[in-house]
């Protein structure tokens, strides 16, 4: 029996299937590389480059690999470009993500684990954040997975498909071998980094007036591997026959921008300026988790909950990826 992995060549696809394997699971990686990266994927593992909406590709990879399980990576992920460029993520999102449930369904495979998103609750009404807060995004891609968990409650309710929906806050960090790296790079940390390395010369702010500590956006880091281990315990949790569920994966401890880029400059020990700009549309003020649920239902718990630890984890990374580079 194997596991699917759709956008396996991405950022945490890659770690999540890096840690699976180190469970003894069997993997098939599947992502069109229009966002991944080939070399992510250890070479021993089972690669498949194509659209995860590709209905004949998913079940032949099925039936080829007897695959049993399936988590949905594959997405794009950009708040600001899901503003500007809305088809591009209902396109994307959406519709490859109903028909990769529908070709799921077709090959009789019933377990997925969903990437979704704190995207989807949209401002917050309370801080923390709870699962039961009301869904209403701000932007597009909050939007667009917001629709495939409704779908899949329906596919559930239609033709048994179990599926946890894990809605991250701020992924982050990295482990020895793989890390974040996106073209264009539009989150905070490895911006950061990139001004700390001399890469680029600053790091824009979007917004000093929000209703915070600082005027700066709050959010929720979470380290990447404590987000893999959860994708893994949320199989474990399908296996053992439980009911569909959607669950919160964040630390409950919120960080300003300002405070990331001060902490950045601790850790690394390097001047890193910034410079203030117009606040971006779609962006919440605060965004902050209420991961109780996840310690009930799952077990789990965040092994590198500090920010400090999280930026060095991605700072080593970095520096590892730069000299091999030079």
């Amino acid at each position: 029996m194997a596991i699917l992995i759709t956008g396996g060549a991405g950022y945490i696809g890659s770690v999540t299937t890096e840690l699976l394997r180190a469970r003894g699971e069997r993997v098939v990686v599947l992502d069109n590389l229009s966002r991944g990266h080939r070399d992510a994927v250890a070479p021993e593992v089972p690669f498949y480059q194509g659209d995860a909406g590709n209905r004949e590709l998913i079940e032949h990879v099925v039936h080829e690999h007897d695959v049993k399980a399936c988590i949905h990576f594959a997405a794009f992920a950009y708040v600001g470009e899901s503003v500007s460029s809305p088809a591009l993520y209902y396109e994307n999102n959406v519709e490859q993500g109903i028909r990769l449930l529908g070709a799921l369904v077709q090959a009789n495979v019933r377990h997925i684990v969903f990437s979704s998103t704190c995207a989807t609750y949209g401002e917050p009404q309370r801080i923390p954040i709870d699962e039961q807060h009301p869904q209403q995004p701000t932007n597009p891609y909050g939007w667009s997975k917001l629709f495939i968990e409704r779908i899949m409650s329906d596919y559930d309710c239609g033709y048994g498909l179990k599926f946890v929906a894990l809605r991250y806050f701020n992924a982050a960090g990295a482990t020895p071998e793989r890390g974040e790296r996106h073209d264009p790079e539009t989150h905070l940390i490895p911006l950061v980094l990139k001004a700390a390395h001399g890469e680029i010369d600053r790091v824009a702010v979007f917004g000093n007036d929000y209703p915070t500590k600082d005027g700066t956006c709050v959010r929720d880091y979470i380290h990447v591997t404590d987000l893999a281990q959860a994708h893994a315990l949320s199989l474990d949790y399908l296996r053992a026959g439980n009911s569909s569920t959607a669950i919160n994966l964040g630390n409950g401890q919120g960080y300003s921008v300002l405070e990331v880029v001060n902490a950045a400059r601790e850790v690394t020990g390097r001047e890193i300026a910034i410079e203030m700009q117009q606040r971006r549309a779609g962006d919440p003020s605060h965004l902050v988790a209420d991961a109780a649920k996840a310690g009930a239902v799952l077990g789990w718990k965040p092994q590198h909950p500090e920010l400090a630890d999280i930026i060095s984890s991605a700072w080593k990374w970095h520096t590892k990826r730069s000299s091999a580079q030079a």
